[in-house]
């Protein structure tokens, strides 16, 4: 009698199916796993819950301009740490890690650029460098961004995703920041140079209060976190349940603070025809 034995490691504890990183992304919102090659050509957009996941700065520049038609400017701009801020990290470490995670100087990307053959001067605030929070350098390119649009008086849009409001790491000079920003926005106001406030998941705190929510016309992506606290600090404050979808796009368009959710596959068309009407 011949007895045959399975070759060394071909066990069916050892035959183990890899699947490479980054094929498959799972949806945080309804847990649905979603092929990433789907995922990129739904812009990012889960099809079965309509969740939109965060994107990057350049993936928003690309989404809604001309293709080559953005000219950045104030690119060189990088935060130096007046405080000398010490702790587990010093602001100068984190600066450096966020430089090296993202590929970028500052959390805002600021320049000129076209929708549809229209002239706008763009801004886009970016979550992944310290949540996307306005330190000096932020706050820096969204006044010269703004005075550009004042100077050739085409439409500002800033598209904001800025969960870490005015950052702690600078103090006073970043709160000063949101007086700034505001006031270079009255002139434009003063001026009738339309401003196009465009908020996406998260707009909270020191950010929102100025720059992010002083738009002519605020427009937002659906689902997105838009409010100055958080729910959660809110609710430990007032010791009180807070409304379904408290904070939400969709209640802040309820309760008048926004005045459009879009879609991110309808932006585009909507950012073309906005500065259309306002021009």
């Amino acid at each position: 009698m011949r007895i045959f034995k399975k070759p060394f490691g071909d066990s069916s504890k050892n035959k183990k199916k890899s699947i490479p990183d980054g094929l498959w992304s799972k949806c945080p919102k309804c847990s649905h796993l979603i092929f990433s090659k789907i995922l990129r050509e739904n812009l990012k957009v889960c099809p079965k819950c309509n969740f939109h996941f965060l994107l990057t700065c350049w993936d928003r520049i690309e989404l809604i301009i001309d293709p080559n038609s953005f000219k950045e400017i104030a690119q060189g701009l990088s935060s130096a740490d007046p405080l000398e801020f010490s702790g587990h990290k010093t602001y100068l470490q984190k600066l450096e890690e966020a430089k090296e995670q993202t590929g970028l100087k500052s959390a805002a990307i600021v320049g000129e650029a076209k929708i549809e053959d229209k002239e706008i001067a763009l801004a886009v605030t970016d979550s992944r460098f310290i949540m996307g929070s306005m330190g000096s350098v932020v706050g820096e390119k969204i006044t010269l961004i703004a005075e550009n649009a004042l100077a050739r008086r085409v439409p500002l849009v800033i598209i904001s995703g800025s969960g870490g409001g005015a950052r702690m790491y600078e103090g006073m000079l970043s709160l000063m920041q949101m007086a700034k920003t505001s006031g270079v926005l009255s002139l434009l106001k003063k001026e009738n140079v339309p401003f196009i406030s465009v908020l996406t998941h998260p707009t909270m705190a020191g950010v929102l209060a100025s720059f992010a929510g002083l738009g002519d016309v605020t427009v937002a992506e659906p689902g997105a976190l838009i409010g100055f606290t958080g729910p959660r600090v809110i609710k430990q404050t007032i010791k009180q349940d807070l409304p379904k979808g408290f904070q939400t796009s969709e209640f802040n368009l309820e309760h008048g603070l926004i005045d459009l959710v879009i879609d991110r596959k309808e932006l585009r068309a909507t950012l073309s025809k906005l500065v259309y009407y306002l021009t």
